[in-house]
């Protein structure tokens, strides 16, 4: 059986002295699509930071493909996974396609140029978040949902084993929310990706993620298989706020009460 994509064992997070995580363990397998889930301030991006390497741990162990995460040289670990922050500038000018052909860079030798399997992969990318046809355009040009297309285009270019995102789809509309989270999804049970990604909306979350991470404001995670987790009491626990959960259609919704 294979390593898992990331394991994290008994991890533990502080900010000054409040316990964001207490001694969480779990694993993130291939196929798997994780939701982050927690009120605002419960510490889901400084987590993220954990897991990328850039943030360390006050207890516990980050472990990619096997092996502990700071032991791998940097470019072997943007190989094998990525990362979308929440938030993005930027302070040039450049084309679209540049830009997300940057994601390659982790497969080319220090002096070698993109080439036209580069540019193939980006004008996929670029198709996968409907935005074919603006390689050409000005990052600088576009609008904070269409910049936040271009990045996921970018972390899709650079093709990780592992993709860690921090609220992908904030700055989308609907449309485009379920475009990018069926797109993940499809890279999880097609390809054997691993994805773990923080998001508010519940609804979003049961639809498209098989597993969920709930942070909670007294520092326990709860975690596992989203129709486990994702109840009523434990997301009353995490958010301070009644939630009811309906089952129609098959599906799970939430609605706050």
């Amino acid at each position: 059986m294979s390593a898992p994509l990331l394991e994290v064992r008994d991890l533990t997070l502080h900010v000054g002295e409040r316990a964001l995580v207490r001694e969480l363990s779990f694993q993130l397998n291939p196929g798997e699509i994780w939701c982050l889930l927690g009120p605002n301030g419960s510490g889901k991006t400084t987590f993220l930071h954990t897991l990328v390497g850039l943030r360390k741990t006050q207890a516990g162990w980050v472990w990619l493909a096997g092996k502990a995460l700071g032991a791998w040289p940097l470019a072997q670990a943007a190989r094998l996974r990525g990362f979308l922050p929440q938030t993005l500038h930027d302070a040039f000018s450049a084309s679209v396609l540049d830009g997300v052909m940057m994601g390659r860079h982790p497969h080319l030798a220090r002096w070698q140029w993109e080439g036209e399997g580069e540019r193939e992969i980006a004008l996929a990318a670029l198709d996968a978040v409907d935005l074919a046809g603006f390689e050409s355009r000005d990052v600088l040009t576009l609008s904070g949902g269409e910049r936040q297309r271009v990045a996921l285009a970018a972390l899709l270019a650079q093709d990780p084993p592992l993709l860690l995102l921090d609220e992908p789809v904030s700055h989308l509309d609907l449309h485009h929310q379920v475009l990018v989270l069926r797109h993940l999804g499809n890279l999880a049970r097609e390809r054997g990706k691993g994805v773990l990604f923080s998001v508010h909306d519940l609804n979003l979350a049961a639809r498209f993620a098989s597993h969920a991470l709930i942070l909670t404001p007294q520092g326990a995670v709860l975690q596992g298989p989203v129709s486990e987790v994702m109840t009523e009491p434990d997301l009353w626990c995490a958010f301070g706020h009644r939630v009811a959960r309906i089952e129609t259609a098959g599906r799970i919704l939430f609605i706050a009460e």
